[in-house]
């Protein structure tokens, strides 16, 4: 198998754009060179180290609380990039004919929310379940909200790109990669976010929030009408849960108007998927607030099903 970074069967405008994405296709041994990709692997939150916090940050003009990077640790998808790269090169080992494009946006969700189609203000799921705000409201400076937008302009017009080059194929999948807290920490996203979560995350408070699902498969909007691929999502659920794991439907959230992962499923119909991961089941150990470290092993347990489900249901 290789790793190849380029444009190769994804057209012009699907490239990366530092500081915004990262884009590359894994090809298997016996895939052609020039051939489109038929899977896309999307994380919409993968700025995840605090290299990418800080960068953003650093060009910034406004105001913001001293203690956002550590809202930024709990909120971000840590875990998501590898899981993203360890089931491409699974897949591409097991069919070494086909190639996955992954794409990896580098924009911090703490200050714009690239799977948000924007304006969006955050609303709450028929679960219960808060989707943050795509420019969340402690971003006031004018210039700042200027250049977020256009950042996340730039970042959607590539997986948009990628999305529709993947999905032109009959066998084209589009899969949006996510990880969550364990716990459901209802906390709004406004000025007083940072001190609200210290709040919420205290040793006498945190037990007192609902543990969420092992993984969601979010194949499903409002309406509970299923949108992603339903070959896909049974095949995934099939076999995640034969390593053990708890798979559930929809039930953390659903596919929200607002957000990119909604806009993907209508363009595509029956050709997505948009799941969640526990994030302490993809780390070392999950403490509040730190910059937590991937376990590759823990990783590796979830992309081998989730590679072999991909596999068997897009032939």
């Amino acid at each position: 198998m290789s790793a190849e970074r380029g444009l190769h069967g994804l057209g012009e405008t699907t490239r990366s754009v530092p500081d915004v994405c990262d884009v590359h296709v894994i090809r298997g041994a016996s895939a052609h060179p020039d051939s489109t990709p038929d899977v896309l692997l999307e994380t919409p939150h993968g700025a995840t180290t605090d290299a990418d916090f800080h960068r953003l940050r650093a060009r910034l003009v406004g105001r913001y609380d001293d203690d956002l990077l550590a809202f930024f640790r709990i909120n971000t998808d840590v875990g998501s990039p590898e899981l993203a790269e360890r089931t491409a090169l699974r897949i591409v080992a097991e069919a070494p004919g086909r190639s996955v494009a992954l794409v990896r946006c580098r924009i911090p969700r703490t200050f714009v929310d690239c799977n948000r189609i924007l304006p969006a203000a955050g609303v709450e799921t028929d679960a219960g379940a808060s989707l943050s705000p795509g420019l969340p409201p402690y971003v006031t400076e004018p210039d700042d909200r200027a250049l977020l937008t256009e950042l996340h302009r730039s970042y959607l017009e590539v997986v948009t790109a990628a999305a529709r080059a993947v999905c032109a194929g009959t066998h084209g999948r589009a899969i949006q990669v996510h990880t969550y807290a364990p716990r459901s920490v209802d906390v709004r996203v406004d000025a007083a976010v940072c001190a609200n979560l210290r709040a919420a995350y205290a040793p006498d408070t945190v037990a007192r929030w609902p543990l969420r699902p092992e993984i969601d498969l979010i194949d499903r909007d409002g309406d509970r009408t299923v949108l992603a691929d339903p070959a896909l999502a049974d095949a995934a659920a099939s076999a995640l849960a034969a390593t053990g794991l708890t798979v559930v439907r929809g039930d953390t959230y659903h596919l929200h108007p607002v957000t990119v992962a909604h806009a993907l499923a209508v363009a595509h119909p029956a050709q997505t998927l948009c799941f969640e991961v526990r994030r302490d089941l993809l780390v070392r150990e999950f403490v509040p607030f730190a910059a937590l470290e991937v376990d590759d092993a823990a990783v590796d347990r979830i992309a081998g099903p989730l590679a072999a489900a991909i596999t068997s249901a897009s032939l």
